[in-house]
């Protein structure tokens, strides 16, 4: 990478760790074999595989038979949604792959807050004797908002009580997309009381095209790729060995570190926030200022264009984003600033700045003097 490039889009993607990519290496080269095939040398593979597994297993407190390995968080989001028959609730900031999910079927968006914050009572009011399942991201992957999913888990479970005492027996099930806030905050899933979790190795400086699904023994759930019957027969196809790997490599340093880099980050992130905000105080902080990842800082400076300050920034060797890789992609308005009620002339003069491993303070330092200019230089445009 160009050591003067400074990277601010951590929550898009993450470079592969060398641990990780020394991890994997073997299972390009030499270890090579299907694991499914019957000989010794597969045998070993099949054996690193599951080892891999359990390993991811262990971190999430599950057991490593509910997890089904997939190619990334939107192929684990559409199997966690694939059994599900009846009613679903999503807040409507949810990421796209959640909401397209969830429009496939009958389902109600529940309204955030303006800090992007859900709570357990808005979920409790959408709930109906038909809803199946409720999908509640851990963290937003714009805002960094920790959403109560404890709390929310609560409401579930009086529901299913419920139901129970009137003797009806329709399923009730919690997921969560645990992307984003994976190496910042705690991920058990008996400690937040899901039924469902989405992991995503490429967020967490493993390799790209890698995630999983836990999914408790009780879910019900559709095979969306049949075939040899692998993953307990619902994503069937050869098992990809370097990935998983790599994946149970990455999600152990994260977790190993996690008490070490949520401190470092925030350090950096209030420190860059101070300076922005210190320079321009028209500058509008958006996501709950007290319950937010460490490394995500949101802020919009109104009546600017942020698809130029992107543009500009890059020209100065800083690159960050105007929301998620997905919107931006589409050059659409991010739907989760029009959702907590950003108006336009706000909104599209977002920045999402998201730092990680690559974040120093020398870096983050340099970015905050260079993105000071370049505001400084686009007010001055725009007033003249």
């Amino acid at each position: 990478m160009n050591e003067d490039l400074i990277y601010l889009d951590h929550a898009a993607a993450t470079p592969l760790d060398r641990r990780v990519l020394v991890a994997m290496q073997p299972y390009f080269s030499e270890q090579f074999y299907n694991p499914s095939s019957p000989y010794a040398p597969a045998i070993v593979v099949r054996r690193a595989y599951e080892e891999a597994k359990h390993v991811l297993a262990r971190h999430i407190g599950a057991k490593s038979d509910e997890l089904v390995m997939t190619a990334g968080a939107t192929e684990s989001i559409n199997l966690a949604f694939s059994g599900i028959e009846g009613h679903i609730v999503v807040p409507n900031i949810e990421h796209h792959a959640v909401l397209a999910a969830a429009r496939a079927h009958d389902c109600t968006l529940v309204e955030a807050d303006s800090r992007g914050f859900v709570s357990a009572d808005s979920i409790k009011a959408a709930l109906r004797p038909t809803t199946q399942l409720v999908s509640v991201a851990i963290a937003n992957n714009e805002l960094g908002t920790i959403q109560p999913l404890r709390d929310i888990a609560q409401v579930i479970k009086f529901e299913r009580e419920a139901r129970l005492l009137r003797g009806d027996i329709t399923p009730l099930y919690f997921h969560t997309d645990a992307s984003q806030g994976v190496g910042q905050i705690d991920i058990n899933v008996a400690r937040l009381g899901v039924d469902l979790l989405t992991l995503n190795a490429g967020k967490i400086y493993g390799p790209k095209q890698v995630g999983l699904l836990w999914a408790a023994s009780h879910v019900r759930l559709m095979p969306q790729i049949v075939g040899g019957g692998q993953e307990r027969g619902l994503r069937s196809g050869t098992e990809n060995v370097a990935g998983t790997i790599g994946f149970a490599k990455a999600l152990s340093l994260v977790i190993e570190h996690r008490k070490y880099e949520s401190d470092r980050l925030t350090s950096l992130r209030d420190g860059l926030q101070h300076k922005l905000t210190a320079a321009f105080t028209e500058a509008i902080m958006s996501g709950h200022p007290k319950h937010r990842l460490a490394g995500h800082l949101h802020i919009s400076f109104p009546q600017l264009d942020a698809e130029r300050l992107v543009f500009a920034l890059e020209n100065r060797q800083v690159l960050v984003a105007t929301g998620s890789a997905c919107a931006a992609n589409k050059g659409t308005r991010s739907h989760v600033l029009t959702a907590i009620g950003l108006a336009p002339e706000i909104a599209d003069g977002s920045l999402r700045l998201t730092l990680g491993h690559l974040s120093t303070e020398e870096n983050i330092a340099r970015a905050g003097d260079i993105i000071v200019e370049e505001i400084t230089r686009e007010y001055a445009r725009v007033k003249r």
